[in-house]
C-alpha cells in the first residue's frame, strides 16, 4: 500500500512479529501489534498502533467490522484505549495507542483495525488504514448437541446393515474432546474419544439398538453447564418371510384352500397379498375358495415398513389348478348357414386351457401348433385355415381338447355350399373363345389350298380347279356352307372385296 504525507512517498510493510509499520521519512508512520490469543471472557489489551514520525500529531481510530468503536481514554469496564506521544530526535513525532476491550463471544468472527488520520500542508486530510485482523477467542463450553445423522429416517430408526453415523458439538473454543459411549445395564462402555466429535457404526445389527451417549471434556466450563446427551438408536430389521405351502400349489378345479404368510421384524411389518400385481387384502392368510382355471397363477405376500422406506421382503407361490380341458372356438369372419360358396377360405380357431396342458388336435390336416394365447390365463390356441368344399358341408371341420382329466370336442359347420358360378362363367367364355379360333384356322387353310388362283373375284365365276366340285350359287346350298364360303347372307357381291362376301 502506498500514499503520501508531506509529500514524501510512504508504504505500510509486515514486520517479522506479524506487526505492521508505516515507514516513511518525516510522515506519520503506524505500526498495529496483534495481541496473542486472549485466554477468556476478561478485559484484555487488544491490538497496539503505532504511528511514527509525523508532524503535527496525527490520530488514531479504531474499528471493528468496519463501524467505528467509541471508545474513550478513561479505564472502564466495557473497553478503552490509551495513547502515548514521543517527540523522535529528528523532532517528528509519533504516536501509540492501545486498545483494550471486553470480548464476548460474538467477537469470534468479528474484523478489527486501526486508521490513522493526518493534515497535509495544503489543508488537506490523508488517512492510512491498517490490514484487518482477527481475534483467536477462547471460552467455555456452554450447550452441547448430539443428534443421529444420514441415513436415519424422521422416526429415528436405521436399517439393518446400514452404516450410522453420530454427531457431537460443543459451542467452546478452542475445540474441546468428545467422548462417545454406550449405556450398558447403567454403564458407560466408552466407544471412542476424538477432537472431530464423530462416531461411525459400520453395518449395525439389531443387536446395536440402545441408548448411545456423548460428552464433551471442558474443564473450564461452569459446573451447572451440561455436557453430556444421550440418544435412543433403533435398528429396524426385517426377516425373510414364510409361506404355508411350497413353490407351487396344486389342486383340483373347484376346491378351497388357505395359505398362512408369518414375517418377523421391527417395527411391526405390514402384509399384503396380491395375484399379479393386483391387491387380494391386507391379512397373513390367504383363503381361495372353489377356484377355477382363472384362479392359477403366481401368489405374492409383500411385507414392508410404512415408517423405514426400502425395507421390504416378498415371497410368492404358484397355483396351478387341476382339470379337464376347457375349449373355446372361434372362426374368423363367419357367414350364415348356406352362405358359403364352393372355394371360400375360412380360418378357424380353437383356445383351451387346463392342467395339464391340454393337447389340441384338428380332423384336418394344417393345423398350426399349440401356442400361449393372447391375454393369458393359462389359454393356449391352435388355428386351420381351409378352403370350403361340399365334402365339408357333409361332416364339418371338428377340433379336440384333451389331457389326463378329460376331453373336449367342438365340430364347426358350414351347411349347404353352393357352387361357385364364377368359375362356370370362365368356363363359357373359354370355350367360345376356342371355337371362334378354330373357325379362322380353318378359313386360313382353305385360302392356301387355292394357293396360285384369285381368291376372289368380282363380277364373274370362275372355273373350278380340277377334282374340286363345282360351287353353286343359287342359295340353295346349307347355311353353313354359304357362312363359311361367303361371310354373311347379304355377303360381298354387295361390298365389292371387302372379305369372304366375294366370289371364290
Amino acid at each position: 500500500m502506498r500514499c503520501r504525507g508531506l509529500g514524501v512517498p510512504t508504504r505500510v510493510q509486515r514486520n517479522r512479529g506479524g506487526s505492521w509499520t508505516l515507514v516513511s521519512e518525516g510522515d506519520p508512520g503506524f505500526r498495529v501489534l496483534a495481541p496473542s490469543p486472549v485466554p477468556g471472557l476478561c478485559l484484555p489489551q487488544i491490538a497496539t498502533c503505532n504511528s511514527r514520525n509525523g508532524n503535527p500529531v496525527p490520530q488514531i481510530t479504531w474499528y471493528r467490522n468496519g463501524q467505528r468503536l467509541e471508545v474513550p481514554l478513561e479505564v472502564n469496564s466495557e473497553g478503552y484505549m490509551t495513547s502515548r506521544t514521543v517527540r523522535e530526535a529528528s523532532g517528528l513525532l509519533s504516536l501509540t495507542s492501545t486498545l483494550y476491550l471486553r470480548l464476548r463471544k460474538a467477537d469470534r468472527d468479528a474484523s478489527f483495525h486501526c486508521s490513522v488520520h493526518y493534515r497535509l500542508p495544503t489543508g488537506r486530510h490523508g488517512r492510512l488504514d491498517s490490514p484487518a485482523f482477527r481475534l483467536t477467542l477462547h471460552y467455555p463450553t456452554e450447550h452441547v448437541q448430539f443428534w443421529l445423522g444420514s441415513p436415519s429416517t424422521t422416526a429415528g430408526w436405521v436399517r439393518e446393515g446400514d452404516s450410522v453415523q453420530l454427531f457431537c458439538r460443543g459451542d467452546g473454543s478452542p475445540t474441546p474432546e468428545y467422548t462417545f459411549f454406550r449405556l450398558q445395564d447403567q454403564e458407560e462402555d466408552v466407544l471412542k474419544t476424538n477432537l472431530e466429535g464423530n462416531l461411525t457404526l459400520e453395518g449395525v445389527q439389531r443387536s446395536q439398538s440402545g441408548t448411545y451417549g456423548c460428552r464433551v471434556e471442558d474443564y473450564d466450563a461452569a459446573e451447572d453447564a451440561e455436557l453430556s446427551k444421550t440418544l435412543e438408536l433403533h435398528v429396524a430389521y426385517l426377516d425373510p418371510l414364510e409361506l404355508s405351502t411350497g413353490e407351487e400349489l396344486s389342486l383340483p378345479l373347484g376346491n378351497s384352500t388357505a395359505v398362512n404368510c408369518s414375517v418377523r421384524g421391527l417395527p411391526t411389518p405390514t402384509l399384503r397379498w396380491t395375484k399379479d400385481s393386483v391387491p387380494l387384502g391386507d391379512d397373513s392368510t390367504l383363503s381361495l375358495r372353489s377356484i377355477t382355471f382363472d384362479s392359477a397363477g403366481t401368489y405374492t405376500c409383500e411385507a414392508s415398513m410404512p415408517t423405514v422406506p426400502l425395507l421390504s421382503r416378498t415371497r410368492s407361490f404358484k397355483l396351478l389348478v387341476q382339470g379337464p380341458p376347457e375349449l373355446r372356438a372361434e372362426e374368423v369372419q363367419p357367414k350364415a348357414e348356406g352362405s358359403w360358396r364352393e372355394g371360400d377360405e375360412v380360418k378357424l380357431i380353437c383356445r383351451t386351457r387346463g392342467y395339464p396342458e391340454p393337447k389340441l388336435s384338428w380332423s384336418q390336416l394344417g393345423g398350426s401348433p399349440a401356442e400361449p394365447a393372447p391375454g393369458g390365463q393359462g389359454w393356449v390356441s391352435s388355428s386351420l385355415t381351409l378352403k370350403v368344399t361340399s365334402a365339408l358341408s357333409r361332416d364339418g371341420v371338428s377340433c379336440e381338447a384333451s389331457n389326463p382329466h378329460g376331453n373336449d370336442r367342438h365340430v364347426f359347420h358350414f351347411g349347404t355350399v353352393a357352387p361357385q358360378t364364377s368359375q362356370a362363367g370362365v368356363a363359357v367364355m373359354a370355350v367360345a373363345v376356342s371355337v371362334g379360333l378354330l373357325l379362322l384356322v380353318v378359313a386360313a387353310f382353305y385360302c392356301m389350298r387355292r394357293k396360285g388362283h384369285r381368291c376372289c373375284r368380282q363380277g364373274e365365276k370362275g372355273s373350278p380347279l380340277p377334282g374340286e366340285p363345282e360351287l353353286s350359287h343359287s342359295g340353295s346350298e346349307g347355311p353353313e356352307q354359304t357362312g363359311l364360303l361367303m361371310g354373311g347372307a347379304s355377303g360381298g357381291a354387295k361390298h365389292g372385296s371387302g372379305g369372304f362376301g366375294d366370289e371364290c
